[in-house]
């Protein structure tokens, strides 16, 4: 596969513990991962960002993930992974009926997902998919391209300093997640020459965050895109 460390996973599953280790496992083998408890937050998401591969529960309350894969193909080629518990001939055809590029019963290996999505990936290469996906959140009056980072207000571009746009690009990856500050610092402290680079440093975040809800917010005292979690973090949120 090409470059699998720059894949960007969506991991719809309505089982935190499952969600959750998911996200750690596949983080650990390279991808960036987005993590979504239900269908209605995964359409958020995917409203404003772009995915290379999702992977959907199909037992989910609510809209599950076979009616989600069908609502995804009327809109994108993403391409789809399923896990059930169903492992039946006829649940599986159905999950593929509906458009899904490969169904995996539970349980499963983390290894044989791994495998998987790199078998996915590399028959759909991303520069394709990309084109296919949203590539902008909508901040209010202000868009910022996911792809290259530029944030603008109309078609005037909003200039952002380098630590700006290291934190726009962790939030935007993890649009609708809580982002710790021991984890934006941890990010940030991977780019050489940024001012935030130790641990110590986390009282730093608060500061460049509230720098940024100035370019970003129409009231940065309420906040309604960039938003403080008490006791956990920073969460972006477009719409």
């Amino acid at each position: 596969m090409s470059d699998p460390h720059a894949a960007h996973l969506l991991i719809v599953d309505d089982d935190e513990r499952i969600r959750e280790l998911l996200k750690r496992y596949l983080i650990k083998q390279g991808f960036m991962v987005t993590a979504a408890r239900d269908a209605a937050q995964a359409r958020r998401l995917l409203s404003g960002l772009s995915f290379d591969l999702l992977v959907l529960d199909v037992m989910m309350p609510g809209e599950d993930g076979v009616a989600l894969t069908q609502w995804l193909r009327g809109k994108m080629a993403t391409p789809v992974i399923l896990l059930t518990a169903r492992g039946e001939a006829r649940d599986r055809i159905v999950g593929l009926e509906a458009g899904a590029d490969d169904y995996i019963p539970k349980p499963f290996e983390p290894r044989e997902l791994v495998l998987r999505i790199n078998a996915i990936l590399r028959r759909a290469p991303r520069a394709e998919l990309a084109s296919l996906s949203p590539q902008v959140l909508i901040l209010g009056r202000m868009r910022y391209e996911v792809e290259t980072g530029e944030l603008r207000e109309g078609t005037e571009p909003v200039r952002l300093t380098q630590t700006e746009s290291a934190l726009m690009r962790v939030l935007a990856a993890r649009q609708g997640e809580v982002v710790s500050r021991e984890a934006l610092v941890e990010h940030l402290g991977r780019d050489r020459g940024l001012a935030i680079s130790e641990p110590s440093q986390e009282r730093a975040i608060d500061v460049q965050i509230t720098r940024l809800r100035r370019k970003i917010e129409p009231d940065p005292r309420r906040p309604r895109f960039l938003q403080t979690v008490r006791g956990e973090g920073y969460m972006l949120t477009a719409g």
